[in-house]
Parts: structure tokens; C-alpha cells; sequence
């Protein structure tokens, strides 16, 4: 089945304000900066659009619940519960004229959420999401969704905290993104995908072999991988129109890492010279040229949202470490100094930090570099081993996998190093997730 597909099932209807001009000069987050900022959020309990009760309130509390748990996810908006509420937590609407600013001020709401529910005869019905900010006591965002089905609202709320998201701190690629992982099933594994809130879990591949390492492309249309069938590497790249992958045989006898440039070019580690190197495929999947070429082993390519600079690892020095280089002044960095094993480095879309993993004496952890400062920050502590980091689409949040509960898993966390949230992915060892943006979101 194409997925992707799916989106295109949920009736957005119309703005019912558009966004207000200056809205970051009011309620705005600094998720970047020296200290984090953080803000105090109030979700209300669902009313109907027009005066009388809520038609259908199992249709509210589950819009409420999936609201809450995905705003949940984000360690800088902090959520009031309702008996801390002065006066209690109702609305008596969902539009501006009808709340009681007064309290939520008194109760140290910052952001304000309201949903407003209508029936339809063929449906669900309408929902009316709002967020305002307190204190100025106006609506910073307010969307209108025609639900056809159930199965709907899930995208429909990824949609709306996506738009909140770039009001709130200029990106909201989180709520538009999707995670590829390899994942075990009895002797084999194939790639699946899953959103970062997990939901919509899908296999893409069924390979008969063991595909490793996926890698999306930046049009959401190809995801690469390696695969191990018939005692030899392969190049997988499964493809979205076709819902189906492809085999490519390659020079050498390994094929490592695939990953893909902002342009879309496909880069990996190869050996025709009896060392992996760092390689670009041309359009048909050949070798096209060298990227990095050392008597070492260098893997791992990751590549800023500019495509100027790419992180890679490399043996070089004698232990694995972390590097980048820079194309345009064709220079390599070193990024790692600490330990005697750092591998796969993933470089934040701005170029500016590369996280990877460190064999400590407590095993493997997550680190993050500053290239500008040179410091480093442990971002992870186990228990087990925490490997595979990846940076999301909006440089603040990074996926990893753990075995921390026994079996591998993937976990979310931030660059800042916040509390991990485990990520549903269902039976079977989830590993090596990579970020892809959704196609027509």
C-alpha cells in the first residue's frame, strides 16, 4: 500500500483566522538558545461549536487525550493539569469571546488550547482547533478539519501542532516527519516506518536477507539501505511510487551507509580498493566519484541541510572517531577527541552539531559536538548500550535505539539531553532510524 497516500483522505477546510502578523513578538520559544525557555500550556475539555451538549463526547476525549499526548513530547511546553485551574478548567466556548482569560492568567497558562466539536450526518463531523496566547488574550492559530472517519484524526492533530509549532518556535518539521528503522523478525530484517509519535507503523521492505541502515531521501520518495543476501552486500533502495524495492550489486565486497545529500545524491562507503571508502552513485546507481578516500576506513556519511558540510567516521587516527569536512574549503575536521571508539555521526540540518556514539565503561552513549565551540555534551546514560543517533528535520530533537529495556528500541530525545520517551515500533529490535519529511503534509 502507498502510505503517503493517506494524506490526501483529510478534508482541510479554511483558516478560521489567519496566523497573526507578529505573532513570535508575543508568544515566542527560544528552544536554541543558552537556557531553554519553557512554557505553560492548558488544553480544555472539548465544547460543541453552537450552544448544547457535546454530541459526541467519546469523539472529544479522544482528540483531547491524542492532543495532549503529542504536545506531551515536547520538554518546553509544560502542561497545567486541571484542578491547578482557578475557578475550574471549562470554557464556556471555544472562541475568544467566550473564555475567561482572568483565570488562566491567574493560573500561569501561558498557551491556551480549545476544541470545538459539530456533528455531521456522514462522519465524525467538524472540528475547530484554537490556540491563544493568555496574556495578550488573542488567537494565535485556529484550523477547521472535516473529519470523515476516525482514523483521521491522527494526521489531522499532526497538521495542526505542526502550524503551532511554527508559530511557537519557527519549526514544525517534528509534526511533519517520519522515522525509517531496521527491525528484526525471526532470522531476517527488513525497513519499516513509524512517526515519531508512533503511529501509522508500516513494513516498507520484505527482503529475505537482512536490510540495514536506512537512509531517506529528501523528497520523501526514496529511502536507501544495505542489504545482506547470498553471503554478499547490496545496495536496497526502495522506491515510494512503486511500493517496492530494487537491488543494485556493487563494486567491492562491502556496502555501508547509504545516505542522501539535500540534492538527492546517494552517497555510501564502498571497497574497490580493498578499503572502505566514501563514494557518490550517479543516477544509475554506479560509482560516480570519490568523496573521501584515506588508507583508513572512513563510513558514515551525513550531510548539513546546505550539503557543504558532511560528518563522517573514519579510522584514520587508529580508533574510530568523528570528523567533518567541508566541501567548498576541502578541509577535514576533527569532531571527536574523547575514547577510543565514536561512530555514527549525525550532523544537525544548520551544520553547526554532529551527535554520535561513544563506547564508555558503561557502554555506549550519545554525545553531541558543538563545531563552533568545540564542547561536547553526553546526551544519553543508558542503561545498555544508546546508539544510532539521528537529528530530526528541525535540528532539535534526535532519535536513537537502546537495549536499555532488554530488546533494541528507539527512543526520542533532544539535543539538549532531555528525559528519552520510547517510541512504538512494535515486536522485534528496532535500530537505526533516520528521518524523512512527509510527502503532500
Amino acid at each position: 500500500m502507498r502510505y503517503y497516500l493517506l494524506l490526501s483522505a483529510l478534508v482541510l477546510v479554511v483558516s478560521l483566522m489567519p496566523v497573526r502578523a507578529g505573532a513570535q513578538d508575543s508568544l515566542h520559544i527560544d528552544i536554541f538558545g543558552p537556557g531553554e525557555e519553557r512554557v505553560n500550556l492548558f488544553i480544555a475539555p472539548p465544547k460543541a461549536l453552537e450552544p448544547g451538549v457535546l454530541h459526541d463526547p467519546e469523539l472529544g476525549r479522544t482528540i483531547h487525550e491524542r492532543l495532549q499526548a503529542n504536545l506531551d513530547l515536547l520538554p518546553f511546553l509544560m502542561q497545567v493539569e486541571p484542578g491547578h485551574i482557578l475557578g475550574g478548567p471549562e470554557v464556556q466556548g471555544v472562541r475568544g469571546r467566550d473564555i475567561d482569560f482572568r483565570k488562566f492568567n491567574l493560573s500561569r497558562v501561558d498557551l491556551l488550547l480549545t476544541i470545538g466539536l459539530e456533528p455531521h450526518a456522514h462522519g465524525p463531523g467538524s472540528v475547530e482547533l484554537r490556540a491563544f496566547d493568555v496574556f495578550d488574550q488573542r488567537m494565535i492559530l485556529g484550523r477547521a478539519y472535516d473529519l470523515q472517519n476516525m482514523d483521521q484524526i491522527p494526521l489531522m492533530l499532526r497538521r495542526f501542532c505542526a502550524e503551532l509549532m511554527d508559530n511557537l518556535i519557527g519549526n514544525g518539521d517534528f509534526f511533519r516527519s517520519r522515522l525509517a528503522f531496521e527491525r528484526k523478525q525471526n532470522d531476517s530484517k527488513d525497513i519499516w516506518s513509524v512517526t515519531p509519535q508512533g503511529e501509522e507503523l508500516r513494513q516498507l521492505t520484505e527482503m529475505r536477507g537482512i536490510a540495514l541502515s536506512p537512509a531517506w531521501s529528501p523528497d520523501g520518495t526514496k529511502i536507501a539501505f544495505t542489504l545482506l543476501r547470498d553471503n554478499r552486500h547490496h545496495l536496497g533502495v526502495w522506491d515510494l511510487e512503486t511500493d517496492d524495492a530494487q537491488v543494485f550489486n556493487m563494486p567491492g565486497n562491502t556496502v555501508i551507509s547509504p545516505a542522501y545529500s539535500p540534492s538527492g545524491r546517494l552517497a555510501l562507503s564502498l571497497d574497490p580498493m580493498g578499503r572502505p571508502d566514501i563514494y557518490w552513485l550517479n543516477q544509475d546507481y554506479g560509482v560516480d566519484e570519490t568523496i573521501m578516500e584515506h588508507w583508513a576506513i572512513d563510513v558514515s556519511p551525513s550531510f548539513d541541510s546546505s550539503g557543504t558540510i558532511m560528518a563522517f567516521a573514519s579510522g584514520r587516527l587508529g580508533n574510530p572517531h568523528v570528523f567533518v569536512y567541508d566541501f567548498e574549503k576541502g578541509q577535514v575536521q576533527r569532531v571527536s577527541y574523547e575514547g577510543r571508539y565514536n561512530t555514527n555521526p549525525s550532523i544537525s540540518p544548520e551544520g553547526d552539531f554532529v551527535a554520535f556514539s561513544r563506547q564508555t565503561g558503561d557502554g555506549q552513549r550519545i554525545f553531541v559536538a558543538d563545531l563552533e565551540t568545540g564542547r561536547e555534551k553526553q546526551i544519553s546514560f543508558g542503561p545498555g548500550d544508546d546508539e544510532d543517533p539521528a537529528f530530526a528535520p528541525d535540528g532539535y530533537f534526535i532519535a536513537f535505539s537502546s537495549n536499555r529495556s532488554g530488546d533494541y528500541r528507539l527512543y526520542l530525545t533532544t539535543r539538549n539531553g532531555d528525559a528519552p520517551r520510547e517510541i512504538p515500533t512494535g515486536q522485534g529490535n528496532a535500530k537505526a532510524p533516520d528521518w524523512g519529511l512527509e510527502r503532500d503534509f
